[in-house]
């Protein structure tokens, strides 16, 4: 017999079959099944770290620096409130400031008016003609018997001319229940006293103090024009209108 093996047969011993249903290491399902556990592996990795972080981030921190951290807003929020209160007290201030401006403008602009209203009364193109007159007397207390006189005198009749003279005072009243009249040289305490010099053309303002003894009551008041190279002219006042009282101040 011929002992040479039949072409494609070799003497080799042959690897043993495997196993009914164990899987080789060739096999893709094999592979497959190992990157899908690696996957899985890798993602509850990521999933564990996450949740640390998270809760490491939520969890309480340094009671401390809690504290300290509140004490910084509390601090900030009262520098607040002070800036605030500071700048709503500034703001009250001018306010206040603003509104007596406006009331001391408002009294200046009433004044002009009425001076603007006085000089058109007797140098408008309509006004009224008179002659020298004593247009208002005011009398206020300065104290201890003493008062303050501010004679108004006015004259459009001669445009133009100057009206020059001098003024003087009387007071009439009563003194221990007798009645009694004060000249000017009595309301001055001064012989010969001159009277208040005037010169205008259209008007002035003459001032200067009076002084009524204890116990005089008086009732009324007379303004005295002595113009130059002209009769004397006389002009008599009620106490109350040229004071705004009854009588003076005991």
């Amino acid at each position: 017999m011929n002992d040479a093996s039949p072409p494609g047969r070799s003497d080799a011993p042959a690897a043993p079959a495997p196993a009914a249903g164990e899987p080789t290491h060739h096999d893709p399902h094999v592979r497959w099944t190992q990157i899908l556990l690696g996957v899985l592996a890798l993602s509850l990795g990521f999933g564990l770290w996450g949740a640390v972080v998270v809760l490491r981030d939520d969890a309480p921190g340094d009671p401390q620096a809690q504290i300290r951290s509140q004490q910084a807003q509390i601090e900030e929020l009262e520098q607040r409130v002070t800036t605030l209160s500071r700048s709503d007290q500034i703001s009250r201030e001018a306010n206040r400031d603003l509104q007596g401006a406006l009331a001391e403008r408002e009294e200046e602009i009433a004044g002009l008016r009425a001076d603007v209203a006085f000089y058109e009364r007797f140098v408008g193109s309509t006004a009224q003609r008179r002659g020298l007159t004593v247009h208002e007397l005011r009398l206020q207390p300065s104290g201890d018997g003493v008062w303050h006189f501010t004679a108004t005198l006015t004259q459009n009749l001669n445009r133009g001319a100057v009206s020059r003279g001098g003024l003087k005072l009387s007071v009439e009243g009563t003194r221990d229940g007798k009645l009694q009249r004060l000249d000017w040289v009595d309301l001055r305490q001064q012989h010969d006293a001159p009277g208040v010099e005037y010169s205008f053309k259209y008007f002035q303002q003459l001032q200067g103090d009076i002084l009524l003894p204890r116990g005089f009551v008086p009732v009324r008041v007379s303004a005295h024009l002595e113009p130059a190279g002209a009769a004397a002219i006389e002009q008599s006042f009620t106490w109350a209108e040229a004071t705004g009282r009854s009588a003076p101040d005991a």
